[in-house]
């Protein structure tokens, strides 16, 4: 008898497995019929390049590869590619956008695995950043790109910027890092009075003994792992990024892997140099315009007014400080629409001017 209760067991669960993945399998066909880009100008490539000595991936897609160049650069860990359709889809009609795969992030990281990580520093990946760039001119017959860094992409995107600032039209920062040792200790003791509100002794227990100052990755993951936890919109965008990584077509069970757990993996130089960034290591002299298109209060994790107060104090062509009213630290990943008209107000502007057109005028802050 128990013989046979194992065996229908087993059965139902073949079944179950069998189902679900002839269910994903309709939806990745779904997805992939929602990407064709059939315009006579248009553009829709994956593709590893040749970046800083090892191959990394990168997707580029656009309905006009005449529209200007928009390179993505995402926060820890995080791939881009699977929200091609949730997100970037409307944006391909203004922009070709470029996502791209770093050294410690999905595809590239699946192509190389760790090599090296102990040696990793966001010079070199802004290094890497540079070569691609130069790359995208050539390949897509364009003079210069827009730059958008998110959370760590916006450490790795403010060092391209300043390092070869002929390639940029504008960098474009959001969860912008700037001042790590006050961020640090205010987003700590938001995130405890997160706990609080909500009664969540376990998230108490862990941050009491995850308190700043951060002396070594792992007590700062678990800090960052609690307080993305007590966030609305993280939990909210967490669910449908999940769905959303399960149906990318091309996709398979150590992509999604690397997806769910690549945030975790933090190489020690990286942790330290992301833990001592301040406004001056990060520079406060900028050859291109700069915008912060930055989540409003509700972003708990990279606060906007320490964002804003860097944009004050640093020296660049033109600047402004966009505020983006129920938006949080996740920004165009939770609102792309939102983020979009932003973009489209504010930024392209600049990359579609003739020749020798004076900059825009230096604005500090607007409300958008």
């Amino acid at each position: 008898m128990i013989g046979v209760v194992v065996a229908c067991l087993a059965g139902v669960l073949v079944l179950a497995a069998v189902t679900a993945l002839a269910y994903r399998a309709l939806r990745q066909r779904r997805v992939a019929r929602t990407l064709a880009i059939d315009t006579p100008r248009g553009v829709a490539e994956g593709r590893f390049v040749r970046l800083g000595g090892i191959d990394q991936w990168i997707q580029i897609r656009g309905t006009d590869r005449a529209n200007p160049i928009l390179l993505v650069l995402a926060g820890s860990g995080l791939p881009l590619e699977p929200f091609t359709a949730t997100i970037f889809v409307p944006w391909e009609r203004h922009f070709t956008v470029v996502l791209w795969d770093r050294r410690d992030v999905g595809r590239t990281r699946g192509r190389n695995g760790k090599a090296g990580n102990e040696n990793w520093t966001f010079d070199q990946f802004a290094g890497d950043g540079v070569e691609l760039a130069e790359f995208l001119r050539t390949h897509l017959q364009q003079d210069k790109v827009i730059l958008i860094g998110q959370s760590q992409g916006s450490i790795v995107g403010a060092k391209m910027a300043r390092l070869r600032p002929d390639l940029f039209h504008a960098y474009v920062g959001t969860g912008q890092i700037v001042d790590m040792p006050r961020n640090e200790e205010q987003t700590y003791h938001l995130a405890v009075e997160r706990a609080r509100k909500a009664g969540n002794r376990k998230a108490l227990r862990a941050l009491e003994r995850a308190q700043p100052p951060y002396r070594d990755v792992r007590t700062w993951i678990t800090k960052q792992r609690w307080s993305f936890a007590t966030d609305p919109e993280m939990n909210g965008w967490q669910r449908k990024a999940f769905g959303a990584v399960l149906t990318w077509p091309g996709y398979g069970l150590a992509d999604i892997s690397r997806f769910m757990f690549g945030a975790l993996f933090l190489p020690p130089r990286l942790f330290e140099e992301t833990i001592a960034c301040t406004p001056q290591r990060l520079g406060l002299r900028y050859d291109v315009p700069v915008f912060l298109l930055h989540g409003d209060d509700t972003d708990v994790h990279t606060l906007p007014a320490l964002a804003e107060e860097y944009l004050t104090a640093l020296q660049a062509p033109a600047k402004s400080f966009v505020r983006l009213p129920g938006t949080g630290h996740l920004t165009f990943l939770a609102q792309p629409e939102q983020f979009l008209t932003a973009l489209l107000t504010h930024v392209r502007p600049l990359a579609t001017k003739p020749p020798g057109s004076d900059s825009s005028p230096v604005q500090e802050k607007s409300w958008f």
